[in-house]
């Protein structure tokens, strides 16, 4: 359903493996830097956290919000990441034997996916040095790998063009515009970006690729397994949700009523799957391959699973 060509794809390959090459960074010599975070600084923008859903809050309290939201944004990305990482290491072995460029643009992009897997346990770490106990984040990352490497490449490759098209989004329109934000904490993600932007492409080359290996009946069952998967993540998001909220109402200084406590939760779960969900299934970028890759009654029922989850 795609028109790839060899020639095509190899030029494209070549632009990934400069772009890598050009843009490659040290976690401590380039992000880190010798830096710590601040408690008096947000660490998640308002366009992520959806500051303004939590109404009754003080300036205080919405900072704080921002850094409960900034630490599970940083296990979240840890989390998929190990994933990705594992489907882009399991394709390469398709090139083996073929492109040795699209080989080595897969390999870099295993590099940095790990690299990045390590980023992210530093930052969760030194981000929870800064806050109160209590702050619980139970997911297994290797559980959640498992489950998701079960199901075809071409759900997963899916779900993986869409978490790193967000990504850039969130970088863009959120994360480097907000002055008011955590300078450590930009930078992680200035440098993230960075490396994702190629990701992305390689993404979209191999879930097309992928793609025309399948037969119309096996494609239908990928959409299915596509939507699952956005079912799964959805299901962490309410569970994380309702901890951070917990967690939240646990650390403040002063008491929070029942129907208020409801309401945090809620706020949380609505930034929630706006960062993971909604803001990258809502991306033309995503929506363009969608469109080439599927028919319109598939993509009717994608739309209709997103639908549930407002």
């Amino acid at each position: 359903m795609n028109d790839m060509s060899p020639l095509a794809s190899h030029a494209r390959y070549e632009r990934c493996i400069k772009a890598s090459k050009a843009v490659r960074w040290d976690i401590d010599a380039d992000v880190i830097r010798g830096r710590s975070f601040d408690r008096s600084e947000k660490y998640l923008p308002d366009g992520l956290t959806l500051i303004d859903g939590f109404t009754t809050l003080s300036e205080d309290e919405k900072r704080f919000v921002s850094q409960i939201q900034g630490l599970t944004y940083a296990h979240i990305f840890g989390l998929v990441e190990r994933f990705i990482n594992a489907k882009m290491l399991e394709i390469s072995r398709d090139h083996w034997l073929g492109d040795q460029t699209a080989l080595e643009a897969l390999v870099r992009f295993s590099d940095e996916e790990l690299k990045h897997q390590e980023l992210f346990r530093r930052i969760g770490a030194m981000i929870a040095a800064t806050l109160p106990p209590g702050y619980r984040f139970d997911i297994d990352p290797n559980d959640v790998a498992t489950a998701v490497l079960g199901k075809s490449t071409w759900a997963v490759l899916a779900l993986t063009l869409d978490i790193e098209l967000f990504t850039q989004l969130h970088y863009r329109q959120s994360i480097e515009p907000d002055a008011a934000l955590s300078k450590l904490f930009k930078d992680v993600f200035l440098f993230h970006w960075k490396e994702e932007s190629q990701h992305a492409q390689l993404d979209e080359m191999e879930w097309m690729r992928c793609d025309t290996t399948l037969s119309p009946e096996q494609r239908d069952r990928a959409v299915d397994e596509f939507i699952e998967l956005v079912g799964a993540v959805d299901g962490i998001l309410q569970a994380q949700a309702a901890s951070d909220g917990s967690y939240f109402v646990a650390n403040v200084a002063r008491k929070i009523a029942a129907e208020e406590s409801a309401a945090i939760r809620a706020a949380f779960l609505k930034a929630y799957r706006w960062q993971y969900i909604h803001s990258g299934a809502a991306l033309p970028a995503f929506g363009k391959v969608l469109t080439m890759l599927t028919t319109e009654a598939q993509r009717g029922r994608i739309q209709a699973a997103l639908a549930g989850l407002h």
